[in-house]
């Protein structure tokens, strides 16, 4: 028996949903990605510490992913296994008079419902936001003047050996699109606290609306993509220089830059990783030959 074989006996053996040879196209918002050999859905983080400990035992390659909404997979897929937590269990809860905990796996959507339920501001510039929790904070997720950075507070994880561990504050080394964990792979966000204030329901309300239109206007949501494909350039914005080099509309494949917001690169027509990834090379060849700003990916790249 070979060891994703053995992975996937073990990991039914505790109650965890497993899927071989899945395709990663079915989890991610861009659409694309091929088969994964085995995909992994632990029903808890107790089980996730076994499935983890049991994984490094093997010499199993472990991929972590939230809802894959910053994900580009390649055509070829992932070696290994890959480790989602199951949405439909995940939900918030209150700790104390303003503070939510939350499971990473909870979409921001249902956390942002859940913090207006309560009365709670802070959290509306997330709303809409197609990510996890643990996606979130993972890459310091920010919108419209906020980021995680400015509600966070302890964070649960597991470290490589299936250990639960917590950090909070400067730990985090919270900063743009960068946190703890974008430099510690092997770890596995599970959890994390979330400090808001007293606010009115009616105003939140309309902040949340307001933002969600504002994207429905100006994104290309009928698309799948990763959401802004590229970091903010210091002292410019990467879809005001894209615009500015006539790339809007230009398409590699079934890849295009998007005509409604040229910081998307959206799946137009089936798109091909190798697609998105010649476009990508394309705009950032094209940005800086013509302005002399070079694009940084925030979209993660796994091939």
């Amino acid at each position: 028996m070979n060891k994703i074989a053995q992975l996937q006996k073990d990991c039914e053996r505790i109650g965890c949903v497993c899927l071989a040879d899945e395709p990663m196209a079915a989890h991610t918002s861009f659409k694309i990605g091929g088969p994964a050999d085995l995909l992994l859905k632990p029903k808890d983080v107790e089980t996730a510490a076994r499935v983890v400990a049991r994984a490094r035992e093997l010499s199993v390659p472990l991929l972590f992913i939230g809802k894959g909404s910053d994900l580009l997979i390649c055509d070829e897929g992932v070696r290994g296994a890959v480790l989602s937590f199951d949405e439909e269990s995940a939900r918030p809860s209150m700790c104390d008079e303003t503070v939510i905990d939350c499971p990473a796996g909870a979409s921001l959507t249902t956390l942002c419902r859940f913090a207006l339920e309560q009365g709670l501001t802070g959290l509306e510039f997330a709303y809409g936001i197609p990510g996890s929790v643990g996606g979130a904070v993972y890459m310091n997720a920010g919108a419209y003047g906020g980021e995680i950075c400015d509600v966070v507070g302890a964070v649960r994880f597991l470290d490589g050996q299936g250990k639960l561990c917590v950090l909070e504050g400067c730990a985090l080394e919270l900063s743009y699109r960068h946190s703890y964990f974008t430099d510690h792979p092997d770890c596995l966000i599970t959890s994390a606290s979330f400090h808001l204030k007293r606010g009115d329901r009616e105003a939140i309300r309309a902040r949340m609306d307001d933002l969600m239109e504002r994207r429905r206007t100006k994104q290309p949501l009928e698309y799948p993509s990763a959401g802004s494909t590229f970091k903010r350039p210091k002292g410019a914005y990467a879809s005001a220089l894209i615009d500015g080099c006539g790339l809007k509309g230009r398409r590699v494949g079934g890849a295009m830059v998007s005509e409604k917001h040229a910081g998307f690169v959206i799946n137009y027509d089936h798109a091909s990783c190798a697609d998105v990834l010649a476009l990508i090379g394309e705009i950032q060849t094209q940005v800086r030959e013509q302005t002399g700003f070079s694009l940084e990916c925030e979209v993660k790249y796994i091939g």
